[in-house]
């Protein structure tokens, strides 16, 4: 008998469990799937969507309530740590799929603040991680919509009726707009930076924002 994976999605919003990783809950729906989302948990239009969504994904799920004002307010880490290990309901995962610590696109604090915030909890040994999944995609600087980084660890072209679910999901149950950003960026390909070990996805952000400082330096 296959043993069922135990798995997490951590995310800022409702809607960026399906825009970065919704491929791989629906292409694996006999795993068990946790979301959890740091925001909105008041918000009386996108929470309520989000519940339906955990429906559609025959997934478990929770939502806190951190700051997400439009003018982006840095939160200490220590609190947002604090909401990650208070919406969890077990404390170790097969996998793990959140944001990267240099985000999406340009630019979301709190998607940064959570990718690393994940990766703080996981080197503190406050969860364990049997595989972290970091969502690898870029917009050259707001140059184009969010797409897949190619080179990522893993890059993966999603099946068309795999990617046409999670379209749907963005537009018909969340209520975006065709038009509008989430369904025009909607990748159909996924891709992630992949660690098995907490100290190597810390080197991983420790060399990356060095690389980050240098280029801004230079500049």
């Amino acid at each position: 008998m296959e043993l069922k994976s135990n798995n997490s999605v951590i995310v800022a919003h409702p809607d960026d469990e399906t825009l970065w990783c919704g491929g791989q809950i629906l292409m694996h729906p006999h795993d068990n799937w946790f979301v959890g989302s740091l925001c909105r948990k008041n918000d009386p239009d996108r929470a309520p969507k989000f519940k339906k969504v955990l429906a559609t994904y025959q997934a478990t799920g929770k939502m806190g309530d951190l700051d997400d004002g439009p003018e982006q307010l840095p939160l200490d880490q220590k609190e947002v740590e604090a909401a990650i290990l208070d919406i969890l309901p077990e404390k170790k995962y097969n996998l793990v799929f959140t944001h990267s610590p240099f985000g999406e696109y340009t630019k979301h604090l709190r998607h940064e603040e959570v990718g690393r915030s994940v990766i703080s909890l996981w080197n503190q040994k406050k969860i364990a991680i049997d595989t972290l999944c970091l969502f690898a995609y870029e917009d050259g600087n707001k140059a184009y919509y969010p797409r897949a980084i190619e080179d990522a660890d893993v890059c993966q072209k999603l099946p068309l009726k795999i990617w046409n679910e999670k379209y749907r999901i963005i537009k018909d149950i969340y209520g975006f707009e065709k038009s509008g950003f989430e369904a025009k960026t909607t990748p159909k390909k996924e891709a992630f930076w992949q660690f098995k070990k907490a100290e190597d996805a810390q080197k991983w952000l420790e060399k990356n924002i060095s690389k980050k400082n240098q280029t801004q330096y230079m500049i």
